[in-house]
C-alpha cells in the first residue's frame, strides 16, 4: 500500500532542486534532500505521526515537520508551490535530464532561451552549447545521450511504483461483493523492469459494481473509456489502469492472453492452430465446432497445448516455448528461496537506518544471516575512516547471536576506481567476512579500460561479489560501455559472484545480461543494496529480474545455507 512517505519525499526533493535551481543556499538545498531521503525510506507512515514523532525522523527539524504536517492536513505545502511559481516551467522540465544539473538548466535559459527539451536539442544540433562555460563537445555528447535515454523509457514508470498502485487495487476490488478472483496481469505481472499500463482482472458474474468501485478509487483522477468489459481510468499520478472482469470460468484463458507477452503469446496461438484448436482470451476451443476445449485455469490451457505452466516472467519468447517441449523448464529461483541479504548499508555512511534497526527488519524477514557492507573511504563523500569501519566490526561482532539464529557478516562495498583499485590494501581486505566491489564514478572511461578495470576488481580475493555491474539507473544513466562476456567470464574463473541489484532504479544485472552470464557458469548475488529498514523488501524485485534471467535456486549464492556461503567466500580468497 502506498504511504504518505513518498509524496511528501517527492516534495521535499523539488524543493530542494528549486532551490538550488534558483542559488538559493546550498546549505538549505541539501537540508531538504537529506530530509526526503530520511522520509522516503522512514518505517512508520509520516501521516500517522504527531508533530513530536515527526521531529524524530532522521534530518527532519521544526522548520521541514511542519510542512509534513501541512501536507497531511491539507495534501500541499504552501512554501513548495509558491517556489515553483518563481521559476519557468521549462527550466523544472530541463532539470528532469540525468546529466544536467539545476544552475546549468537556469544557464541555458537565461542565455540560450532554452525552455523544452526540444529547444535544447535543437540549441545542441545548432552548435550553440559551445560557446556557453562550463558545456563544451563532451557535454552535447552527454546531454544528448541523457535525452535518448529519456525518450526511450516514455511514459513508462518503475516496477516498484507500478506494482504499489497495483496492489492497492487488487485489495481495493477483491473487497468487493461478487469478486471470484482479482489480480494484475500484463508486464508487471511478467516483472519488467518498466511499466506502461496496469492490467486488472478480475473474475465475477457481474462486472458493473467492479467498474464503479474502479471509478471511484481515490486515486483516480480520470475515466478515459468506460463499458460492460473493460473501464480505464489515468490516476493521479497520470498511469493509466484498465480493468477487465471476466467471467469466472474464462479465467485461465484470459489471464493467459493478458498477461503476454505479444511474441509469446503468437506462439501459443501457433501451437493451437496445429492441434486444430483455437485460442483466445476467452478459451481454448475446438477450431472447427467451436466447441469449448478449456478455460478455467492457466495450467489447462498450457496442458491441452502440450506444455506445461510456463512461469510470467519467461514469457517473452526467448526459448521458453522449445524448453517447455523439451520437459526442461528451470525451476524459477523465488523469493522464499532467499536466506539473506549480502549488500546493505546503515547510517554510517550513507544509509537512514542505525545498524539495529536493519538487524531487526532483517531477522523479522526470517534471515539466515546477513551481511552489512557500508561503503568504503574512497567515495569521499560518505566519510568512511578504517576507524570508523573498525568500531562497526566491533559493534557487529558483539550483536551476532542477539537476533535470533541470524548470523550477521561486517563486509563493505568497496569502490572499483579508475585503475581496478580498491578502498584498503589486502591486509585489510582479509578481515572482512566479505566484500562487494563496486564502480561509482568514471563512467565514462574507453571500453577496454572499463573492462580492465572490472576484470582486476574481479581478480582480488577478497572480492566476492560485483555489485550492481553495469552501474545502469533505469531511465537516467546507462550501462558501462565495457566487455561484459570478458567480464563474466572472468567472473566465472575468479569465483566471484554477480550482482543483481533489486533496487528499483537499478535492477543490474538487467534479464538480458544474466541470460548471458549464467552461459559462464557464474554464480549470482540478488541483493537489497538496502539504504533504509523499508527498502529490504526490494529484494522482490530483484528475484523478478532473476526469473526473467532464468535463475534457479542453486545459481544464487544468498540461498545456499550459511556453510556453503562460508565455503565459497572462502574458497574465492585462494584464487
Amino acid at each position: 500500500m502506498m504511504r504518505a512517505n513518498d509524496d511528501v519525499a517527492a516534495l521535499l526533493q523539488e524543493f530542494a532542486d528549486i532551490t538550488a535551481i534558483t542559488g538559493g543556499d546550498a546549505f538549505k538545498a541539501r537540508a531538504y534532500e537529506k530530509a526526503a531521503r530520511a522520509v522516503g525510506g522512514y518505517r512508520e507512515d509520516v501521516s500517522k505521526l504527531d508533530d513530536k514523532s515527526l521531529r524524530e525522523i532522521p534530518n527532519v527539524g521544526k522548520s521541514i515537520a511542519d510542512k509534513i504536517a501541512e501536507y497531511v492536513r491539507t495534501g500541499h505545502i504552501s512554501v513548495v508551490e509558491e517556489a515553483r511559481a518563481a521559476i519557468p516551467a521549462g527550466v523544472r522540465e530541463l532539470t528532469s535530464i540525468p546529466s544536467l544539473g539545476p544552475r546549468k538548466a537556469m544557464v541555458l535559459y537565461d542565455v540560450l532561451g532554452v525552455s523544452s527539451v526540444d529547444e535544447l536539442l535543437e540549441a545542441v544540433h545548432e552548435g550553440r552549447l559551445r560557446d556557453l562555460k562550463g558545456f563544451g563537445p563532451k557535454s552535447e555528447e552527454n546531454i544528448l545521450h541523457s535525452i535518448a535515454l529519456m525518450q526511450k523509457a516514455g511514459g513508462r514508470i518503475l516496477l516498484s511504483a507500478a506494482m504499489d498502485v497495483a496492489e492497492q487495487i487488487v485489495a481495493e476490488l477483491s473487497a468487493v461483493a461478487g469478486c471470484a478472483r482479482c489480480t494484475y496481469a500484463g508486464s508487471l505481472r511478467r516483472m519488467k523492469e518498466t511499466i506502461g499500463d496496469i492490467d486488472i482482472l478480475v473474475a465475477a458474474e457481474d462486472s458493473a459494481p467492479f467498474m464503479a468501485a474502479l471509478r471511484e478509487l481515490p486515486h483516480t483522477d480520470e475515466v478515459i473509456a468506460h463499458g460492460e468489459k473493460k473501464t480505464s481510468i489515468r490516476t493521479t499520478k497520470g498511469l493509466q489502469v484498465d480493468l477487465r472482469v471476466l467471467p469466472p470460468a474464462a479465467w485461465g484463458a484470459g489471464l493467459q492472453y493478458f498477461t503476454g507477452s505479444k511474441e509469446h503469446n503468437v506462439r501459443t496461438r501457433a501451437i493451437a492452430v496445429r492441434r486444430g484448436l483455437r485460442l483466445s482470451e476467452y478459451g481454448l476451443f475446438r477450431a472447427k465446432d467451436d466447441k469449448m476445449i478449456t478455460s478455467e485455469t492457466e495450467e489447462e490451457i498450457y496442458a491441452r497445448l502440450g506444455l506445461p505452466w510456463i512461469p510470467p516472467p519467461l514469457r517473452e519468447d526467448r526459448g521458453e516455448i522449445e524448453a517447455g517441449m523439451r520437459g526442461e523448464l528451470p525451476e524459477l529461483l523465488v523469493e522464499s528461496d532467499i536466506r539473506g541479504d549480502l549488500h546493505t548499508h546503515t547510517d554510517l555512511t550513507d544509509g537512514l537506518s542505525p545498524l539495529e534497526e536493519m538487524l531487526a527488519a532483517a531477522a523479522e524477514r526470517g534471515y539466515a544471516y546477513y551481511a552489512v557492507t557500508d561503503h568504503a573511504p574512497n567515495l569521499f563523500m560518505q566519510r568512511m575512516t578504517t576507524e570508523k569501519m573498525l568500531a562497526q566490526r566491533e559493534q557487529v561482532r558483539a550483536l551476532d547471536g542477539k537476533f535470533g539464529r541470524m548470523r550477521i557478516l561486517h563486509g563493505t562495498e568497496l569502490n572499483i576506481g579508475p585503475d581496478g583499485e580498491l578502498d584498503w590494501p589486502d591486509e585489510v581486505l582479509a578481515g572482512f567476512d566479505m566484500c562487494v566491489a563496486s564502480v561509482h564514478s568514471h563512467f565514462n572511461q574507453s571500453r577496454p579500460e572499463l573492462t580492465r578495470r572490472l576484470i582486476r576488481a574481479c581478480e582480488n580475493p577478497y572480492v566476492s561479489v560485483l555489485g550492481h555491474p553495469t552501474t545502469r539507473r533505469i531511465g537516467k544513466r546507462a550501462g558501462l560501455d565495457a566487455d561484459f562476456d570478458a567480464v563474466f567470464e572472468a567472473c566465472a574463473r575468479t569465483g566471484t559472484a554477480l550482482e543483481v541489484d533489486s533496487h528499483p532504479e537499478r535492477l543490474d544485472l538487467r534479464d538480458e545480461d544474466i541470460l548471458r552470464a549464467k552461459q559462464y557458469g557464474v554464480k549470482f548475488s540478488v541483493d537489497s543494496d538496502a539504504h533504509a529498514a523499508t527498502h529490504l523488501p526490494y529484494i522482490r524485485f530483484g528475484v523478478g529480474t532473476a526469473q526473467r534471467g532464468w535463475l534457479t535456486k542453486d545459481d544464487v549464492i544468498n540461498t545456499w545455507p550459511f556453510a556453503r556461503l562460508e565455503r565459497f567466500l572462502r574458497e574465492g580468497r585462494r584464487h
